[in-house]
């Protein structure tokens, strides 16, 4: 791999054969993120000083595009190396506030113009979606769950990032990359975990101003003895299928992680998130497709590449 520096005053900079680098893609959130080191020359301190955006590339293709959180500089036992971290683009919705705004029949293209595109996000793909009732910004959201509750609510799907750092709003379609997994296959470990700490079974939204609630269940973890409720208060004058989406809303983020399988591969960039995985480890009792949620590529001169693939 590959990659790029690029700088506050817009001068591109490549950077040296990488020691290590590790990519990590989400597509949402938690972001895509990255790490690279490589030996330090001399004329690097002013541009890494101004570093604001990064490239990687892989075989000429674009494997992520983000931007520069820290940088440093270490004199080891290894010599002098720097390293660079960063996130993908999502950062840039995460790490700013929206100010609070009430919307009557606001449009995706309305909530784009607003929450993503002062950001320098750009939309590749936008779902005509429209909201259906009085849609609430509160004072203290970032930028990213403004957009991503619009979608969710109105349109069931989380909006999400391509690894050239373009926004697609819209759903998941059917062109997902396959990869099969069997006895065959060079599989360095795979982990498979249940974790039911901190899975709702009972979402309770109310909605104050109208004296009203709503209360969702999740009963397939209640049937196992789990008992773990919430209490949501709305914005007021919430109708019932917002009130319905925020229960519901809340007991599937709390179960996205409740069963995961962390697949390990030999080499680097097998899938990324939204591609399917179709399992065949009969001695682990695996079967089924999967989708991929995060892939996370590790390189070093120790270990070579590596792939980790996070299934839900």
């Amino acid at each position: 791999m590959i990659a790029q520096l690029y700088t506050c005053d817009h001068h591109i900079y490549d950077l040296p054969v990488l020691l290590t680098w590790t990519v990590t893609h989400t597509g949402s959130v938690p972001c895509d993120s990255f790490s690279v080191s490589f030996v330090y020359e001399g004329d690097m301190g002013e541009v890494l000083e101004k570093a604001s955006g990064f490239l990687a590339w892989d075989q000429g293709q674009i494997m992520l595009r983000g931007i520069v959180d820290e940088y440093a500089v270490e004199l080891g036992p290894g010599g002098l190396t720097a390293s660079v971290t960063g996130r993908g683009y999502a950062a840039r919705l995460l790490d700013n506030e929206s100010r609070p705004i009430t919307y009557e029949s606001a449009t995706l293209s309305e909530i784009l113009r607003n929450h993503a595109e002062p950001y320098g996000v750009t939309c590749r793909e936008a779902a005509d979606l429209r909201a259906g009732s009085v849609y609430t910004v509160a004072a203290g959201t970032s930028q990213w769950k403004a957009l991503d509750s619009f979608c969710r609510t109105y349109g069931g799907f989380s909006p999400r990032f391509t690894r050239d750092g373009l926004l697609l709003a819209v759903p998941e379609g059917d062109g997902c990359r396959r990869l099969t997994i069997d006895a065959a296959a060079p599989v360095l470990s795979c982990v498979l975990r249940e974790d039911r700490y901190g899975v709702l079974t009972e979402a309770l939204v109310i909605d104050k101003t109208r004296n009203a609630s709503y209360s969702v269940k999740n009963q397939a973890l209640i049937d196992k003895g789990g008992q773990c409720r919430r209490v949501i208060y709305t914005p007021g004058q919430s109708t019932w299928a917002a009130m319905r989406y925020t229960g519901e809303y809340q007991i599937e983020r709390s179960r996205e992680e409740e069963r995961t399988v962390t697949l390990t591969l030999p080499g680097s960039f097998p899938a990324f998130p939204g591609d399917r995985v179709i399992l065949d480890l009969e001695r682990m009792g695996l079967s089924g497709e999967f989708r991929v949620s995060e892939a996370e590529n590790t390189f070093s001169a120790k270990s070579g590449s590596i792939s980790t693939l996070t299934l839900q």
